[in-house]
């Protein structure tokens, strides 16, 4: 009896092939850009394929990060409440163009301008309602995050500033608002609602709706920024978010938001049914401004096309920690990476993930006699005066790739295998050296020595280094 193919299983096992190098470039990308740690996880057709911790936790203690370490995953929370409301919808306990005020009355009073306002105009920023406030310095800690009746206070002053659906306006007042009916409607707590409906059915033990000082020794620390990428890093504490986590409260680890993605793939109904899901994922608003390429958000999701993928998510931005979380719900392919710095790359190295992922996964049949030399004993990273450039192998096969790139597989190159020396580029138009050879010197222990790339020499790393600490020392 023959099996069908599973797509997904084929995508998960060349991704699991490829994670050793998707590890190393992220470890290339963190050192470069001076991140102190970087958590990641990919999950294709609901296998984890790749869980990887880098670098430190904190940087006063100096202790290593794991994939147990919990991150503020901020504004990811908003998928979250999203979820929970289409729970409610389905249930016929609420519904989408219900206006706020029918289950926040408080806003009628204090905040007018919004009560006609509806769940769905909140869940897709298009209420146009204030940000957070004329006054919210608790992003920068200078005060606490606003408790309910301050929440309804930032909305009453200038809580309307466009018209409903005149503009997409982002807006953790009007999620904060969402939460608030969300008590309404359960008759508990948003914490308590949301940990029994969303987190508690998928297992999610590193995933909790707001701070926990019981957990604070769990947390990665959070970080601050270089401005001009010469300062020292300082630590940030951690606080809670009281009247605003369901814009921004949650916490979780890598791999829990991978499999918490995973259950918006069509055909899991753990949490909402497929048509939700579509509801989610599909856009709701368009975000064009100064003539750039238009963006899109459905209710309370990101969206994004890459290539050929469509790629709904979110991002989080919490003082210290910054993290991007990207599923393609047609290929079940799952990304997220943390960063435990307030100017972390967490989307730039999300979506190079998923660009060195299709770049595996597009890799040209291999010649029919297999070629003359294994292609693992060629891979490596190597440097020279000009930079950094890695011999990776995915998908089975060598490719030329520049790690440093914030899209490591742009300008690419694939090498074939001419001898056990030697590597020929692509014959393709370029700026580099593709036709052209790369030649091995091998040392004793079967490693590379030395690399010519095109004519010019490279070395393994550390060894570039110290060649370059000799070349050019005392000329300073």
């Amino acid at each position: 009896m023959s099996t069908a193919p599973d797509p997904a299983r084929d995508v998960a096992e060349v991704a699991a092939a490829a994670a050793p190098y998707l590890e190393s470039w992220l470890e290339h990308q963190r050192r470069r850009l001076r991140v102190p740690g970087v958590q990641a996880a990919i999950r294709v057709g609901g296998r984890l394929v790749l869980s990887t911790a880098l670098g430190v936790a904190d940087l006063d203690t100096a202790e290593p990060l794991t994939p147990r370490h919990l991150f503020r995953i901020a504004s990811h929370s908003k998928t979250f409440t999203a979820t929970a409301v289409l729970q409610l919808v389905q249930a016929g306990r609420m519904r989408l163009d219900d206006p706020i005020a029918q289950w926040v009355p408080a806003v009628a009073d204090r905040a007018p301008a919004l009560a006609g306002v509806t769940v769905r105009e909140l869940l897709g920023h298009q209420g146009g309602v204030v940000r957070d406030g004329r006054d919210n310095d608790h992003w920068q800690l200078l005060q606490p995050f606003p408790d309910a009746d301050q929440l309804l206070a930032l909305a009453a002053d200038g809580g309307a500033v466009f018209e409903r659906n005149e503009h997409f306006k982002y807006s953790n007042v009007g999620y904060s608002l969402l939460g608030m009916a969300i008590e309404a409607v359960t008759g508990t707590s948003y914490a308590e609602h949301v940990q029994q409906a969303v987190v508690d059915p998928l297992g999610l033990a590193d995933t909790a709706p707001e701070w926990d000082p019981g957990r604070a020794a769990d947390h990665a620390a959070g970080h601050t920024g270089l401005l001009d990428g010469e300062d020292t890093r300082s630590t940030i504490p951690h606080v809670d978010t009281r009247a605003m986590a369901a814009a921004t409260g949650f916490a979780s680890t890598a791999e829990d938001l991978t499999a918490y993605f995973a259950a918006h793939v069509p055909g899991d109904d753990r949490l909402i049914t497929d048509a939700s899901k579509r509801l989610m994922q599909r856009a709701e608003s368009e975000i064009r401004v100064h003539g750039q390429e238009p963006r899109h958000y459905g209710l309370g999701m990101d969206l994004r096309t890459q290539g050929e993928r469509r790629l709904v998510g979110h991002s989080g931005g919490y003082p210290g920690h910054i993290t991007r979380s990207w599923v393609d719900p047609a290929a079940q392919v799952v990304v997220s990476v943390f960063t435990n710095a307030v100017d972390g790359p967490a989307d730039v190295l999300a979506r190079g993930l998923f660009r060195l992922l299709d770049l595996a996964l597009e890799a040209p049949e291999p010649p029919a006699d297999g070629g003359p030399a294994a292609p693992s004993a060629f891979a490596g990273r190597f440097a020279n005066l000009w930079g950094v450039t890695d011999v990776a192998l995915l998908g089975g096969r060598l490719v030329l790739l520049h790690p440093s790139a914030p899209d490591p597989t742009e300008d690419h190159l694939e090498l074939t295998v001419e001898s056990g020396s030697t590597l020929r580029q692509e014959s393709v138009a370029g700026f580099g050296s593709p036709g052209e050879t790369v030649e091995y010197e091998w040392a004793d222990d079967g490693t590379a020595a030395r690399v010519r790339l095109g004519g010019i020499s490279a070395w393994p790393v550390e060894v570039f280094r110290a060649r370059r600490a000799q070349q050019f020392a005392g000329t300073a």
